[in-house]
């Protein structure tokens, strides 16, 4: 394969489907550990729940936990030292924002070169780095709550980074459903993620 034709490089390809995989069994394990100790008048079916019970679902968290903090770690070293986070993702301007989503709600926003982010592709990725890492964080409060006594006081207490990991597995949860939808749109980027090019 000619090193030029490569759009996503094998790095990438790679850490975006263990990221994947790792942000399956994260949500799935903590909507069982959730369940044990709602903080809403909502529960998830045992269905879509992974561990069976509250132990083996720590477990399969934590597991997947590791993975996903290797793995993010790996993506954005990557990414910076290869410069290609500045590249793709920079700049990212509010009114080219507002163009492409407007464009993208009408159905005329191009996708003609995958090479190149739109600004709303741009700033779901952005989201999705800063969501995952809010995600660690809070985790970490809740993980750990005593050796993180700053992070905790930075997040509200304990309560409140309940709260916080909860409504930031939601946002992660709606960035998965929103870029399964995009690549149903344009089938060509799963191609893209799966070949390089």
């Amino acid at each position: 394969m000619n090193a030029k034709s490569v759009i996503q490089p094998a790095w990438l390809r790679l850490t975006h489907w263990v990221n994947a995989i790792a942000v399956v069994l994260m949500a799935m394990s903590g909507w069982r550990i959730y369940n044990a100790s709602p903080i809403y008048p909502l529960v998830f079916p045992a269905e879509i729940t992974l561990g069976g019970w509250l132990a083996g679902a720590l477990y399969w968290h934590f597991f997947a936990m590791w993975i996903l903090c290797v793995n993010g770690v790996a993506y954005l070293l990557a990414n910076g030292l290869t410069g290609r986070l500045w590249q793709r993702f920079f700049p990212l301007r509010w009114n080219e924002l507002k163009a492409d989503l407007w464009a993208a709600m009408r159905g005329r926003l191009s996708h003609a070169d995958l090479a190149r982010y739109n600004a709303p592709q741009k700033g779901a990725y952005l989201f999705a780095m800063a969501d995952i890492a809010l995600l660690i964080v809070s985790g970490l409060v809740l993980w750990k709550s005593v050796q993180f006594p700053l992070l905790r006081e930075l997040l509200g207490g304990y309560d409140m980074a309940r709260k916080v990991h909860f409504y930031a597995m939601w946002g992660l949860v709606g960035f998965v459903a929103v870029h399964g939808l995009m690549v149903l749109l344009v089938p060509r980027s799963m191609l893209l993620m799966i070949r390089g090019r």
